[in-house]
C-alpha cells in the first residue's frame, strides 16, 4: 500500500474518531455535572444515579445487535444514524425541563452511542485491510479513547462552570453535524449483506434484553448491593435471558451470534483479557480520583488536571510507537508486556498511603498507567478484530465493545463496593477518615492487580506467540504483520 493511499484513508479514520471521542467525552462531561443537574432539575439521590444508568443500559445492551445490523444494513449508514440520533437526544437532554425527560433522553443518547461505537472497529478493519497498518490505525482509535476518558473531566468541569450544565449537552450539536458530514464525504458507502440474510429477531430481543438486565444488576449494586433481593433477582432474570439466546443461537436459521464467532480462539481470548483488563482500569480511573481528592485533598479541577500525564504518555506510546511494536514483535508479546506494565502501576497505588504525594507516590503509577493504556488497548483490539471474517466484523466490533462495557460496568461496581466496605469497618474500628478512606483504595487496588494478573496469565496461555521468520527464499508465505498465527488471531 503505498503513503499516499495510506493519507488517503486518514479523513476516514479522524472521522471515526471523532465519533468515538465524543461519545466517551459525553459519559465523563455527564459525570462531573451531576451535582448542578441534581439541583436544578430536582432530582433525588437515588433518581439522579438514572442519569448515567440509563446511558448505560441502552449502550451496553445494544452494542451486539447494532454490530450486527452493520454487517446486514452496510456500517456507514448504522454510524450516520446513530451519531444522528445520538446527536438529536443531546438537544433533547439540553432542553429538559424535569428528570423524566433528561433520563429519556439519556436512554437515547445510549442508542446512538451503541449504533456508533459498535461499528466504528469493523469499519476501520474494512478500511486498513493490511495488518500493520490496522494496527497502527487501532492504535490511534484506541488513543481516542483513553483520552475522551481523561479530557470529559477537565471539559465537564468548565462547561458546567462557565455556561451551565446544559451545555454539555449543546456542545454535541455542531460537533455531531461536522461529524455527519465528515462522514458523508469521507467514509466511502458499503452495502451490507441484507436482512434478507437473517436477522434473528427473536434472538436480538433475548440478547438486548439480557444485557440490559444484566448491566442494569451490575450499576444497581451501588445502590442495592451485591447480595441484596433486587440484585439477585436481576442477576436471575439476566442469566435466564442470556441462557434463552444461547438455545436459540443453537437452532436458529441465521443466528445473531454464529456459534462459529464464539469458536475463534482469538476472538475468545482477546475479549477474556479485555473483560478482566478494562474491570481494572475503570477502577483505576474511578477509585484513584477519590483518593486524591478525598484523602489527598485536591480540589475537582486540579484533579482533572493531575490526571493528564496519562492520556500524554498514550498518546505517544499509542500513535509512536504500538502499532509498530505489534509488527514486529507480535499481539501477545505487546499484549502481555501492557499488562505487565499495568500489574505494576496497581502495586503502586496498592501502598499509596493517606499522607502520600503527588510527585512521590501518584506520578509514578500514573506514568506506568500511560504506557500500558498505550500497549494494552491497540493490542487487545488487534487481537479481537484480527480473528473476525469479513462478513462478521461488524458483530466482532459490537461484541468488542459489549465486552468493554460490562467489563467495566463490572469492574467499577466490584472496586467500588470493596473499597467502601474497607473502609465502613475500618471506620468502625475508630480509624480516622482519611486512613480508612486510605486503606478502603489500597484494598481495590490490591484486586484490581489480580484482576490484570489473570488477563496477562490468559493472554499468555492463550494467545499464541509470533512464528518464528520464514526463510529468506519463502518470505512471501510469511504470517501477517501482526505477528500471531493464523488460528490464534487473524486466521479462518
Amino acid at each position: 500500500m503505498t503513503s499516499r493511499t495510506d493519507r488517503s484513508r486518514w479523513p476516514a479514520l479522524l472521522v471515526l474518531c471523532a465519533g468515538s471521542l465524543m461519545i466517551i467525552l459525553d459519559g465523563n462531561i455527564v459525570a462531573v455535572a451531576l451535582p448542578t443537574i441534581q439541583r436544578e432539575l430536582g432530582f433525588t439521590p437515588t433518581g439522579l444515579a438514572w442519569v448515567v444508568n440509563a446511558y448505560l443500559v441502552a449502550f451496553g445492551g445494544l452494542l451486539l445487535l447494532a454490530g450486527r445490523l452493520g454487517d446486514l444494513l452496510g456500517r456507514r449508514s448504522v454510524f450516520l444514524a446513530g451519531v444522528a440520533l445520538f446527536t438529536l437526544a443531546s438537544l433533547l437532554c439540553a432542553a429538559a425541563t424535569g428528570p423524566a425527560v433528561l433520563i429519556g433522553a439519556r436512554f437515547l443518547q445510549g442508542v446512538g452511542g451503541a449504533l456508533t461505537m459498535a461499528v466504528s472497529l469493523g469499519m476501520i478493519v474494512r478500511l486498513y485491510p493490511e495488518p500493520a497498518a490496522r494496527a497502527r490505525a487501532i492504535g490511534v482509535f484506541s488513543f481516542t479513547g483513553a483520552a475522551g476518558a481523561s479530557l470529559g473531566t477537565v471539559a465537564g468541569g468548565v462547561l458546567t462552570d462557565l455556561a451551565g450544565w446544559r451545555s454539555i449537552f449543546l456542545i454535541n450539536l455542531p460537533i455531531g453535524l461536522a461529524i455527519v458530514l465528515a462522514a458523508v464525504r469521507r467514509i466511502a458507502a458499503d452495502r451490507g449483506v441484507g436482512l434478507r440474510a437473517g436477522l434473528d429477531l427473536p434472538g436480538a430481543v433475548l440478547a438486548t434484553a439480557g444485557l440490559m438486565v444484566a448491566v442494569l444488576a451490575i450499576v444497581g449494586t451501588g445502590e442495592h448491593g451485591w447480595t441484596s433481593a433486587r440484585t439477585a433477582g436481576s442477576a436471575a432474570a439476566a442469566a435466564a435471558l442470556l441462557g434463552a439466546f444461547a438455545l436459540r443461537q443453537r437452532s436458529a436459521a441465521v443466528p445473531l451470534l454464529p456459534p462459529r464467532v464464539l469458536r475463534t480462539p482469538g476472538l475468545v481470548a482477546a475479549n477474556a483479557v479485555q473483560f478482566l483488563a478494562v474491570a481494572a482500569f475503570f477502577g483505576f480511573q474511578f477509585l484513584l480520583a477519590l483518593d486524591v481528592q478525598l484523602v489527598l485533598g485536591f480540589d475537582a479541577a486540579t484533579t482533572g488536571l493531575a490526571f493528564l500525564p496519562t492520556p500524554v504518555v498514550i498518546a505517544a506510546v499509542s500513535l509512536g510507537a504500538a502499532g509498530r511494536l505489534i509488527a514486529r514483535y507480535g499481539v501477545r508479546t505487546v499484549l502481555v508486556t501492557g499488562l505487565t506494565l499495568a500489574l505494576v502501576g496497581f502495586l503502586l497505588l496498592a501502598r499509596l498511603p493517606a499522607d502520600g504525594g503527588y510527585l512521590a507516590d501518584v506520578l509514578p503509577a500514573l506514568l506506568v498507567f500511560g504506557v500500558a493504556g498505550g500497549l494494552t488497548l491497540p493490542a487487545v483490539t488487534t487481537a479481537a478484530m484480527g480473528a473476525a471474517a469479513d462478513g462478521d466484523a461488524g458483530l466482532a466490533s459490537g461484541l468488542t465493545n459489549t465486552t468493554q462495557q460490562i467489563g467495566g460496568a463490572f469492574g467499577l461496581a466490584t472496586l467500588a463496593t470493596l473499597a467502601a466496605g474497607r473502609t465502613a469497618g475500618l471506620r468502625a474500628q475508630g480509624w480516622d477518615e482519611a486512613a480508612a478512606l486510605a486503606a478502603g483504595y489500597r484494598g481495590a487496588f490490591a484486586v484490581a492487580a489480580g484482576l490484570v494478573a489473570a488477563a496477562t496469565l490468559v493472554a499468555a496461555a492463550t494467545l499464541r506467540p509470533r512464528p518464528a521468520p520464514a526463510p529468506a527464499s519463502t518470505a512471501g508465505d510469511r504470517p501477517s504483520a501482526v505477528g500471531d498465527r493464523p488460528s490464534a488471531v487473524g486466521g479462518r
